[in-house]
């Protein structure tokens, strides 16, 4: 089992920033693909970046391509998911994910582990 819990969401204008946070307890965290999701109201959850096990494989949904930078810290459990040039579109609540193995990891059925999200709430 691993426990993931977000932390950092907030309102913010659009053109600003926000980190969010997710720390993991349980199982030995640097196992485990780190993937960040986000669900609008009345929409699906969508895939919006993932890590492999060292960090040196990043990948991003378009969308946020060259605005969102994910990272991860073994030695603290943590990863974390820098936004910046937020916009309005990009409300959401957003959740941490882990999963064995970087096989589909554009998907969120393919998670076994989840955080309880966060909010984030961007205005135009």
């Amino acid at each position: 089992q691993v426990q993931l819990v977000e932390s950092g969401g907030g309102l913010v204008q659009a053109g600003g920033s926000l980190r969010l946070s997710c720390a993991a307890s349980g199982r030995t965290f640097s196992n485990y693909v780190v993937g960040w999701f986000r669900q609008a109201p009345g929409k699906e959850r969508e895939f919006v970046a993932a890590i492999g096990l060292s960090a040196g494989s990043t990948y991003y949904a378009d969308s946020v391509k060259g605005r969102f930078t994910i990272s991860r810290d073994n030695a603290k459990n943590t990863g974390s998911l820098q936004m910046n040039s937020l916009k309005p579109e990009d409300t959401a609540i957003y959740f941490c994910a882990a999963k064995s193995g970087f096989a589909y990891y554009r998907s969120p059925s393919e998670y076994g582990y989840w955080g309880q999200g966060t909010q984030v709430t961007v205005s135009s």
